[in-house]
């Protein structure tokens, strides 16, 4: 069930020309229990800078958000030199009207030199505007070359897309096992929603062989990133002791994370934890709380209402004021997606 739930979601996220971008570990770690098991993140080679090469002051300057200096930088660059990553870099400025006005056509251009050039970014950037039909109508067929092409030369978010194309089973036969490679191509390279895709097919079997040991362990590099599935699924496999040493208390850390960035799976995990008190001391407020934001999100869970039921009404009332203020933010974006249908 897993497995199917997360091809079905890649699967349209594919369709829909979504271009995956690798996850950013945006907001400071938690400490833990010392006895919480840190999973090892997934080993990445360090890119080394060239000796002697020039400071790229087109890149510095598009980080900096000075994108008039970042276009003349890279177009001198260009023009002195022919450097390919100038040439990718004025796509890029092109492609989101950035220092210059936004022009896909143009962006196109300087993707196709740099592509001739074999630049992977730009590969993979061409490759989304196929997807998608930016600059002319879409064209999936050359839109896998590109990827493929970017894949080969190691571009993390080209495999994982890709390897969404093969779950897809449309554009080519559908392969488990060739999306299994790709998704490890792309884990190792760091991409955290690669590392979640690829310890689910390990927990179900499907183009590798099942290891839980190994879905565990990618599943730990994930949540390390802040990948909230990966948290959720990782904090559960400890509370199980699936694949890894069982810790209750490790799993709640996990959980506890996962739920405060609305995954109503952990928030209802959560408040079961609090209702009996296993991984973290019992607290029928805190389980009251959790049970109702994860209720309505849709997640609905009988013991839960009937241990709410069952709680002394100071209790009750205690924790429907503290879920009140969560639930009242997510009727707005469940009200903007039901009047964003055509």
């Amino acid at each position: 069930m897993m497995a199917a739930r997360l091809t079905m979601r890649l699967v349209s996220a594919a369709l829909a020309g979504a271009i995956m971008t690798a996850s950013a570990a945006a907001e400071t770690k938690s400490k833990r229990p010392q006895q919480t098991p840190a999973p090892a993140p997934i080993a990445q080679q360090p890119a080394q800078p060239a000796k002697g090469a020039e400071p790229d002051l087109a890149y510095s300057a598009f980080q900096r958000g000075q994108y008039v200096t970042a276009f003349r930088e890279a177009l001198r660059r260009v023009e002195e030199k022919g450097d390919v990553k100038g040439m990718t870099l004025l796509g890029e400025l092109y492609a989101d009207g950035l220092g210059v006005p936004q022009d896909d056509k143009k962006a196109e251009a300087w993707y196709k030199l740099a592509i001739d050039r074999g630049d992977r970014e730009a590969m993979f950037a061409l490759a989304m505007f196929r997807m998608t039909g930016r600059a002319g109508s879409r064209d999936r067929e050359d839109a896998a070359r590109l990827l493929t092409s970017a894949a080969k030369l190691g571009h993390a978010v080209a495999a994982y897309n890709l390897a969404l194309l093969y779950l897809e089973g449309q554009l080519f036969p559908q392969d488990f096992l060739r999306a299994a490679e790709l998704f490890r191509v792309a884990a190792y390279a760091g991409s955290a929603e690669a590392q979640y895709a690829l310890a689910t097919m390990y927990k179900e079997g499907r183009g590798v062989p099942k290891d839980l040991r190994e879905a565990a362990r990618l599943l730990g590099a994930a949540a390390l990133a802040n990948n909230v599935d990966a948290e959720v699924e990782y904090g559960i496999a400890l509370f199980n002791g699936a694949g890894i040493p069982k810790n209750e208390t490790a799993a709640a850390s996990y959980l506890r994370k996962a739920a405060r960035k609305g995954s109503a799976i952990a928030q209802n995990r959560l408040a079961f934890m609090y209702a009996s008190g296993r991984g973290i001391p019992a607290n029928p407020v805190q389980a009251i709380r959790w049970h109702l934001i994860a209720k309505a999100s849709g997640n609905n869970d009988q013991f839960l209402d009937d241990y709410m039921r069952k709680a002394k009404p100071e209790d009750r009332t205690t924790g429907e004021e503290a879920a009140k203020p969560w639930i009242a933010l997510l009727a707005p974006a469940a009200t903007a997606s039901t009047t964003a249908r055509p």
